[in-house]
């Protein structure tokens, strides 16, 4: 059997609730397809989310990688298509401010996912999904945990697939966060579960 790095994030700036915080944490442990999944939640921490992910990858040393992350606004399950070397954006939960900086001083200015993104797009909208690939996961901390994946897996030489996937807000969000789309909580956490079954595939 093998084993699936599934990560998400706490909730973070305006969004009192983070979606992908409740889907790892219900399937952690849950076997789909050719793989078991390992689940954490990561901080919206610039200083430790991208050390977290990396002691988890040591630690679990997963045949493959799936972060997701919330992208508040977006009407699409979005898998991702590029990390960037930068950070930049607003506070963290911390309050940490990044601007400009690189993730990895000596690294590769991006990387490109190694999930079958299209494969991945394609299931989701035959299975009446909206989905479509994004070419840009920001410069926040989805893209930093991304990078730093990716960064990993080619400086050690891992052929493993790893990649990010963007989810919108869940209905609960929407009604308490206002003018954002949603999807009901089990049709994420569908979507996700057939991203999966895609990768297995």
């Amino acid at each position: 059997m093998k084993t699936l790095l599934l990560t998400g994030f706490e909730p973070f700036l305006t969004f009192s609730i983070n979606p992908t915080e409740q889907i790892v944490k219900e399937l952690d442990g849950i076997v789909i397809g050719d793989y078991k999944i390992y689940s954490k939640v990561l901080p919206v921490d610039f200083e430790k989310a991208g050390v977290e992910l990396l002691e988890l990858i040591t630690e679990v040393k997963p045949d493959a990688i799936i972060s997701l992350g919330l992208a508040g606004g977006r009407f699409k399950v979005t898998p991702e298509r590029i990390a960037i070397n930068i950070n930049d954006g607003e506070k963290d939960n911390k309050g940490n401010i990044r601007m400009d900086e690189p993730i990895e001083a000596n690294g590769e200015a991006a990387y490109m996912s190694t999930l079958p993104i299209r494969k991945m797009v394609d299931s989701l909208i035959s299975a009446g999904l909206p989905a479509e690939i994004s070419n840009t996961a920001g410069t926040y901390l989805c893209n930093h945990v991304m990078y730093t994946a990716l960064h990993y897996a080619a400086t050690n030489k891992l052929t493993i697939p790893a990649g990010f996937i963007h989810i919108p807000a869940s209905h609960a969000l929407a009604i308490e966060h206002g003018k954002v789309p949603s999807w009901s909580h089990e049709d994420l956490k569908r979507a996700v579960t057939l991203c999966v079954k895609t990768l297995s595939e």
